[in-house]
């Protein structure tokens, strides 16, 4: 099975570099979040999380199949292509999403929200055609690994919208961290991995301080 909240906990002390990043700058640390797959939030933050969640997920090719052409191992490519395939099912799960809730809120300063995602949108695309050795299979692995956390908040608001919930298809832990490992073996991969992860996680924490900071504007008198 993919990353349940228990194994993303685990990552520190199991996985090395890699689990110390995600412990320390994975999307399960950002209070926001936390609140939105709470499920106790108004419908428009729901919306407004799943509408920019889309502008930088949403699109295909994403960061997962930008990353398959730079694969330098069949370990890899065979976790790539496994994953790109998933999240097609994701991106098609995230539509349903945004589709049901309706359109975005009103908040004040939306165009520069706007300006701020595209700019990440932006930045996440670039690493993911990295020709870095590493770095943009780093950005997918850690797309994956938080998606699992960004996929708690989906599910709250896909069973507050009243439709289904599909089976999260991403590769098996275990295969992600096959993949974690033989990077890790080579000095230059795991640097590369880990800026890419770790880009990948600022970008992340990056939106959900966006969202957060958007709700608040429309808190406000």
């Amino acid at each position: 099975m993919p990353f349940d909240s228990a194994q993303i906990a685990r990552l520190g002390s199991s996985w090395g570099a890699m689990g110390s990043l995600v412990a320390s700058d994975g999307s399960a640390n950002h209070g926001y979040l936390r609140r939105l797959a709470a499920g106790d939030q108004p419908p428009r933050d729901l919306a407004d999380a799943a509408h920019y969640i889309c502008l930088l997920h949403g699109r295909h090719p994403g960061v997962i199949d930008h990353a398959r052409g730079s694969a330098r191992a069949p370990i890899e490519s065979e976790w790539l292509e496994a994953a790109a395939e998933a999240f097609g099912t994701e991106r098609g799960f995230l539509a349903r999403i945004v589709a049901a809730a309706g359109p975005l809120p009103s908040t004040p300063g939306h165009d520069r929200s706007e300006a701020v995602a595209h700019a990440q949108r932006h930045a996440l695309d670039i690493l993911s055609r990295s020709d870095r050795a590493g770095c943009a299979v780093g950005a997918a692995l850690a797309l994956a690994i938080d998606w699992s956390t960004i996929r708690q908040f989906l599910n709250i608001a896909a069973g507050r919208l009243g439709f289904d919930i599909p089976r999260l298809g991403l590769p098996p832990a275990e295969e992600t961290l096959s993949v974690v490992d033989a990077l890790a073996r080579q000095g230059s991969m795991e640097r590369a991995m880990l800026f890419g992860a770790q880009q990948v996680f600022a970008q992340h924490r990056g939106l959900w301080d966006l969202l957060e900071a958007r709700a608040d504007a429309r808190e406000r008198p």
